[in-house]
């Protein structure tokens, strides 16, 4: 891989998977400018609970750059209604790198297919651009989080507790890489 990138015009942004990436740094193309995307994950919340940590890794093992995921856990606020959502999502909001694309995970928001979801996210990589998952509260996020976000994505009309929203989209993240790379996963 190293040496047809020293023969090829290499974009200023490529995205590469983890050995191709830990060779490039160490083959002294340093100069580049190479980011790795990857899909950050933040939410409000303890730590994964015991019965949804087994299948988080069950998908999560299985990921590879650019869809990795990795995790940010932020504390629950202590106040109460309105309080409590202008609080966590102004957490949120500071946790938010600029230029990520903010993917919000709502029940009010857009309800898409796997391939559809699939295809979202290779475009956002194809394009130089991380990813941030949000997943707010109980409360749920305020009007500020809500107009930063890119795309607002609902995994159903119903409401699920948030640890079996960070497993179902731990799945749909694997399952977006297999379709992505032409694998008999989705069928």
């Amino acid at each position: 891989l190293i040496r047809l990138l020293v023969g090829l015009k290499v974009p200023p942004i490529v995205s590469l998977h983890s050995d191709s990436w830990n060779r490039l740094v160490h083959s002294g193309l340093r100069s580049r400018k190479v980011v790795p995307m990857s899909i950050t994950v933040l939410a409000i919340g303890k730590k994964h609970e015991k019965w949804a940590v087994d299948g988080i890794e069950r998908y999560a093992q299985r990921l590879r750059k650019p869809y990795d995921l990795q995790w940010k856990l932020l504390p629950h606020s202590s106040r109460e209604g309105d309080a409590t959502r202008d609080e966590e999502s102004g957490r949120l909001l500071g946790a938010i790198r600029t230029g990520d694309h903010v993917v919000l995970l709502d029940e009010r928001g857009s309800n898409i297919s796997s391939p559809a979801l699939a295809e979202h996210l290779q475009g956002q990589f194809d394009a130089g651009r991380s990813v941030t998952a949000v997943i707010g509260g109980s409360y749920g996020v305020n009007s500020e989080l809500r107009s930063r976000a890119d795309f607002t994505w609902s995994l159903s009309q119903l409401v699920f507790p948030h640890q079996l929203v960070r497993m179902v989209l731990t799945e749909q993240v694997y399952r977006a890489q297999e379709i992505s790379a032409g694998r008999p996963y989705h069928h």
